[in-house]
């Protein structure tokens, strides 16, 4: 079996956990989370544990229930204490603004690029080269995350652009003559 499948998720207090034969929810102070379940993975709910075992004669069960395992404990996570992403942008008149639901970026263009923010994300602008992405679903907030840095990637000469706040940028050598 696998080796995260066979750690159970445990459920801090105020979350609730719904089963049902084809999904998972997972409510919390943050918000609700669904979850489609695999037919080959068996969940069951302990006390204040959710334990996660593959079905038998299932040849990925084995491999589903490390999934599932993960994903269920991101959502107990996500709706405890949520997910952010920090982007940083780097060069001259690069600035980023929050607007509601709408995250307004001047990238060099000639024009200025709107970005509206799916329903359960949240946008903060601490400073005009700083974007806080908030949510509670991990996959939703790093999928946003990256589709904002995809306006305007590092390049690697100068190291202008979106990044996330923790990215390494390798800055290349120019040509010599």
């Amino acid at each position: 079996m696998s080796r995260i499948g066979k750690n159970p998720v445990v459920l801090p207090k105020g979350v609730e956990v719904t089963l049902s034969a084809e999904m998972l929810s997972i409510k919390g102070p943050l918000g609700t989370l669904l979850q489609h379940l695999d037919g080959s993975v068996k969940v069951q709910k302990d006390g204040d544990q959710l334990m996660f075992e593959a079905g038998e004669g299932a040849v990925t069960g084995n491999a589903m229930s490390g999934t599932l395992r993960a994903l269920a404990a991101n959502m107990v996570q996500g709706v405890t204490k949520g997910f952010e992403k920090k982007l940083t942008l780097v060069g001259v008149g690069y600035r980023a603004q929050a607007q509601g639901d709408k995250l307004n970026l001047a990238l060099g263009y000639s024009h200025p690029v709107v970005h509206s923010m799916p329903k359960g994300i949240k946008v903060e602008t601490p400073t005009q080269t700083e974007i806080l992405i908030k949510g509670v679903d991990k996959q939703l907030v790093g999928q946003v995350a990256a589709e904002v840095r995809a306006y305007r990637p590092p390049e690697p000469y100068k190291g202008k652009g979106v990044r996330y706040a923790d990215e390494q940028v390798v800055i290349k050598e120019t040509k010599k003559k």
